[in-house]
């Protein structure tokens, strides 16, 4: 009973038995394989998550780029369609008018 009582007073002061440091040792030896192969591949996932984020900054610029450019050249040819339209109609005045003077001139010939 007093071994139970010793080891009793050993865990509750926080102490550890020989025996129980050596396990211990022995699972932190058997398991730093792992660790550092979890620590190894959290090194290469941070990198990964690196290098991800700044190809899709470059690949938002592009497009940002690519998308102004479309803007630009849209807002170009609204402003060629507006002069085409309003060209359009001098033109259609233009030919009114002369369509007019050709039909007096058939008149006046007629009448001759």
């Amino acid at each position: 009973m007093a071994v139970s009582v010793r080891a009793l007073e050993c865990e509750g002061l926080g102490l550890k038995t020989m025996a129980e440091t050596e396990k211990s040792n022995d699972i932190q030896q058997s398991l730093k394989p792992f660790f550092q192969r979890a620590s190894a591949a959290e090194d290469r996932l941070a990198r990964l998550e690196a290098a991800l984020a700044s190809k899709k900054d470059s690949g938002e610029e592009q497009l940002q780029k690519t998308i102004s450019e479309l803007q630009s050249k849209l807002e170009d040819a609204k402003a060629e369609a507006e002069k085409l339209a309003v060209e359009n109609e001098r033109l259609k005045y233009r030919l009114k008018h002369l369509i007019r003077a050709v039909e007096a001139s058939d008149l006046k010939l007629q009448s001759m």
